[in-house]
């Protein structure tokens, strides 16, 4: 191969890839969120930017651990964890099967403000009834118990968000009405 004087021998550049026109977030911005995850060692982080919200959760991340909001461009030194609520705690589970939150969003006890509730505490279920709503997104998600039982307690205000994997209810398998 013949080369021309002047000519030097030079390697391409790299070449930054650039998002796609129909991406919902720049792959480079994913990058820089996912390294501030790796970096502040949470379990948790939603960051909301012109109505796009991302959401980053660490596998076996402990359920104890309060969520951490952030609100990007924040720096480390922002982050403000939320204060912990009582009435989400567990109780004894002995026995029970816990019917939990398969999505994040709300809890809504029935159909609207002014049907009735779908299950009271000490209401018999059947496998495959519908429980409650989490609504996420404007779509009504149904939550259908997993078993036949008797509704022990109620974990969850009516209206309130809630988190995936959150008890919602406890039932008691197996339990039938008297009669």
């Amino acid at each position: 191969m013949k080369r021309h004087p002047g000519k030097s021998a030079r390697k391409p550049a790299a070449v930054q890839p650039r998002p796609r026109p129909d991406a919902l977030v720049d792959p480079k911005v994913l990058q820089d969120l996912i390294a501030v995850f790796q970096r502040a060692r949470v379990s948790d982080l939603e960051v909301e930017r012109n109505g796009l919200r991302i959401r980053l959760r660490r596998e076996g991340a402990a359920a104890s651990a309060p969520p951490v909001e952030v609100s990007a461009p924040v720096p480390a030194a922002g982050l403000t964890a939320a204060p912990t609520d009582a009435s989400t705690a567990e109780p004894s589970t002995e026995g029970l099967v816990t019917v939990r939150s398969p999505i994040v969003g709300t809890f809504y006890r029935s159909a609207s403000p002014y049907s009735e509730v779908y299950v009271e505490e000490g209401s018999y279920v059947k496998k495959g009834q519908v429980l409650c709503i989490v609504e996420a997104m404007k779509l009504m998600n149904e939550i259908e118990s997993d078993v036949d039982g008797r509704v022990v307690k109620i974990l969850m205000e009516n209206a309130k968000p809630v988190e995936y994997g959150e008890p919602l209810f406890l039932i008691e398998p197996g339990a039938q009405p008297e009669g």
